[in-house]
């Protein structure tokens, strides 16, 4: 049975590997179950449908998607032993997180905007945000890029680290698939409104905990007396249950104001103020990446610690 310890150093694995090679260019397997999911999706979801049907067939498409790459994941504990286990395991995390992608997504748009190239900054800002980059102003792109660095911080990073934790490769694969779902179906939208329900919800209901972890992380490096307040007053005016937590305690932490009306393409969505302080700009960019970052150390750490004090206290606990 894999002890607390061995799981912890598997993490420790796994972001040295990120942080030494970053996410696969080509080939990752994401983008195949992304090409799967699209197919299912096609064939389940191409005529209108009455609602309960449609979430009816959304589940259904969840279900059908999923359910082969999860029990591929369960077979390997059964399959592999030793090493061999070990190495999946830590391919398993690394390939489900993107802590250097993530930085270098939000350093390719506040090196543009210190470089004072805001056509750039709002052409990189696009790869990482569904609004209208192009109407965007300079704070505008700062704000978005910030709001996207603390956001998927929370569900490319600790969640998935937090999955596997609690639950194994399976666990975190069955995360980043539902995760990757949500990403594709969770639009409000009258395609997609009813038939990504199903997924939308399950994503929230598996980034609640993982997503007030990290609120708490970002909230402990930073302003934290002002992080709590912005994250007692402010997530719950946002439309989403996770994103709120984790962008207002951010926001707060990092001493900025986030939020706010925004460009998409069917209009200028009004969104609650989240923060307090001046409006974002590049330095809001890195700040937030830095967070990320050390909020990940802090994680490894006191995981750390409290692995080695639970195999000191239980002889044999990590054998």
């Amino acid at each position: 049975m894999e002890t607390f310890l061995v799981a912890v150093l598997v993490c420790v694995a796994a972001v040295a590997l990120d942080w030494l090679v970053g996410e696969p260019r080509r080939w990752h397997p994401l983008a195949g179950f992304g090409r799967w999911a699209s197919v299912a999706e096609a064939g389940l979801n191409g005529q209108p449908q009455a609602a309960a049907r449609s979430l009816c067939l959304g589940a259904l498409a969840t279900a059908i998607v999923v359910t082969p790459v999860l029990a591929l994941a369960v077979a390997l504990q059964f399959w592999l032993g030793g090493w061999l286990w070990l190495v999946a395991q830590v391919a398993g995390v690394w390939l489900a997180m993107s802590l250097r992608g993530l930085a270098e997504h939000g350093r390719a748009v506040s090196a543009a905007l210190t470089a004072g190239d805001g056509d750039q900054a709002r052409k990189a800002v696009g790869w990482i945000v569904s609004r209208d980059a192009a109407a965007l102003s300079d704070e505008g792109v700062a704000a978005a890029a910030s709001e996207s660095m603390l956001e998927n911080g929370a569900d490319a990073v600790f969640s998935s680290l937090f999955w596997y934790l609690l639950a194994g490769l399976p666990g975190v694969v069955l995360h980043r698939l539902i995760n990757t779902l949500d990403a594709m179906w969770g639009y409000r939208n009258s395609r997609f409104l009813y038939f990504g329900r199903f997924a939308a919800r399950l994503d929230d209901l598996m980034n609640w905990l993982p997503a007030r972890l990290t609120a708490l992380t970002y909230a402990l490096l930073g302003s934290t007396r002002v992080a709590l307040r912005c994250w007692r007053a402010q997530a719950r005016t946002w439309d989403s249950p996770n994103a709120g937590p984790v962008m207002s305690a951010g926001a707060g932490a990092l001493g900025v104001t986030l939020g706010g009306p925004a460009p998409y393409a069917n209009g200028i969505k009004e969104r609650p103020v989240l923060g307090r302080g001046p409006g974002a700009s590049a330095a809001t960019i890195e700040g937030a990446i830095a967070l990320v970052q050390r909020g990940v150390m802090l994680w490894l750490s006191v995981l750390l610690v409290l692995a080695l004090a639970c195999s000191w206290v239980v002889p044999g606990g990590a054998g």
